[in-house]
């Protein structure tokens, strides 16, 4: 009878002759966690900032409608007081909406020079694995072939 071959042990040597760099797949986990951390302190300082450019629109709009709301002594008062508060209201809004633009603008710009950076990161550590890969293989293949 013959004997059944042992996979078990060709696999082992087998996987043995090609070893896994696991350094690369920790780097590569370390730089994802690092870049994600930035992300996010890039996206919590825009909440922080839209925050307070609400909270700062809500506070000017109240004292606004304070003002518009007290009593006129003559009708014509209250057409004014609507007015003055419909025109300080559009001024305020145009305010706080480029408020809210440099805040985008500046989450954009942050993003993107975090993107660049960590593409130029992963291309290095890229570059870095395969050279190694590479040389792990032809060590390898040279170990297998002189046996």
């Amino acid at each position: 009878m013959t004997k059944t071959p042992d996979m078990t042990a060709m696999f082992k040597d087998v996987m043995g002759s090609f070893p896994v760099d696991t350094a690369a797949m920790e780097g590569a986990f370390k730089t994802s966690a690092t870049l994600n951390e930035k992300l996010s302190g890039v996206a919590l300082t825009a909440v922080e900032k839209s925050t307070e450019v609400s909270s700062k629109w809500t506070k000017d709009t109240v004292a606004k409608m304070t003002e518009m709301a007290k009593a006129k002594s003559e009708p014509a008062d209250y057409a004014k007081a609507m007015s003055d508060f419909a025109s300080a209201s559009a001024e305020a809004a145009a305010e706080h909406m480029a408020a809210f633009a440099e805040i985008a603008k500046k989450v954009q710009m942050d993003t993107v020079e975090l993107m660049m950076a960590a593409g130029k990161d992963m291309q290095e550590d890229a570059t870095a694995a395969v050279k190694k890969a590479s040389s792990d293989v032809q060590a390898a293949t040279k170990k297998a072939t002189a046996k």
